[in-house]
């Protein structure tokens, strides 16, 4: 059984998620602070984690944190979940998946469409080690 971490400060949304995964047959734990993700980690490696960008500490708080994960963890899928188009007008998208800014696996616009979330997690798992 897959084992995902969700970092996400709005406890109502990680929860959602949380329970759409679940019902995926995923383990799932939830943390609700950007500084939380990399202890978690260590603490349990998950198969994948789902990454928010905004956190009421730091509105790009995501970003580093895959940074600090991709140091650390250079072979773990991350899949970001963000909603930064909607507060600002940046155009982001998987365009701006870099290794060195963004290093991230896949990236999927807030408001999520489930369906579309349960693909992406399929597929990020079924990604072999070499490939996130």
């Amino acid at each position: 059984m897959p084992y995902l971490l969700i970092v996400d400060d709005d406890v109502e949304f990680a929860e959602s998620v949380g329970t759409v995964c679940e019902a995926e047959g995923h383990t799932v734990k939830i943390v609700h602070a950007a500084s939380e993700a990399l202890p978690a980690v260590r603490e349990r490696r998950p198969d994948g984690v789902l990454l928010d960008v905004m956190f009421p500490e730091d509105s790009s708080a995501g970003f580093q944190v895959a940074r600090d994960l991709r140091h650390d963890f250079p072979d773990l899928p991350i899949l970001m979940l963000t909603a930064v188009n909607q507060r600002f007008p940046l155009g982001f998208s998987t365009k701006d998946i870099d290794p060195t800014w963004l290093p991230v696996t896949d990236f999927v616009e807030k408001p999520v469409d489930f369906a579309v979330l349960k693909e992406k997690v399929a597929w990020l798992l079924s990604r072999k080690p070499d490939q996130a």
